[in-house]
């Protein structure tokens, strides 16, 4: 674990700027992948910043919420770092809004955002293994394999690098994807989740802190298998789409 970066007084949070780097990283390639599809950069960066915003606010609120009374006796702890006091499905909900009323005031395109989106998913993925790395969160079960690492007082399964790498050649693959293949508006978002949700069942078979459903299947692991199978769907729906409107160009000669 390497939680903090001393550089001199101050002590700077590595989780926190693995995300933010990521986060840098990742719009950056998508102002250059909205460029080549003649989008708008100023208008994505709007819609990530404003969802971003959204989605923390909501989630502090939601949770403020849930826990009136304490938040009552101490009004400013709502502007409190700490990230235990978010609730994940208020954020979402608030973040899912914000997106959609934002993207429909700036009159973008579903399909072509979410694809202009997808270097900027892909990167923050390896940021988010590097932010666990950093942090001991999402560790692996205990094992004896020799890669295995000194987390917790056991050694464990190094989950967290499974992760960056797995997520790192997504998006190698992805970039690829592009270079090489003209791709149909969803395509590259829809394949993005697709991959990233196999990657999910394969790191958190060796997760040590799983969150079991009732049968022992892995919350997680359900969830991607489901995510999976709407991206398959859709990719296969733009594909068949595809394919009539190649038959009407054919017929129409």
């Amino acid at each position: 674990m390497f939680p903090t970066l001393q550089i001199g007084p101050l002590a700077l949070p590595v989780p926190a700027l693995s995300l933010l780097l990521s986060l840098w990283l990742g719009l950056s390639l998508t102002e250059k992948f909205a460029r080549k599809r003649a989008l708008n950069a100023d208008a994505l960066y709007n819609l990530t910043f404003i969802t971003l915003l959204s989605g923390i606010a909501g989630a502090r609120l939601f949770f403020a919420l849930q826990n009136f009374s304490a938040f009552a006796q101490t009004p400013l702890s709502l502007f409190s770092r700490e990230t235990g006091s978010l609730d994940p499905f208020g954020g979402f909900a608030s973040a899912l809004i914000a997106a959609l009323v934002y993207g429909r005031r700036a009159r973008l395109k579903l399909w072509p955002t979410l694809d202009a989106l997808t270097p900027l998913f892909a990167v923050m993925t390896i940021g988010v293994g590097l932010s666990r790395l950093a942090s001991g969160a999402a560790f692996g079960m205990e094992t004896s394999v020799p890669w295995g690492i000194e987390l917790w007082g056991a050694t464990r399964h190094p989950t967290q690098v499974y992760e960056i790498g797995l997520a790192l050649t997504i998006l190698l693959f992805l970039g690829w994807k592009v270079k090489n293949n003209p791709l149909k508006d969803g395509s590259l978002f829809l394949l993005f989740l697709a991959l990233a949700a196999g990657a999910q069942l394969f790191v958190e078979g060796f997760r040590g802190d799983s969150t079991l459903l009732p049968g022992g299947i892995r919350a997680r692991q359900a969830l991607a298998w489901l995510v999976m199978a709407g991206a398959l769907w859709g990719m296969k729906r733009v594909a068949s789409t595809e394919e009539n409107e190649q038959a009407d160009a054919v017929n129409g000669l």
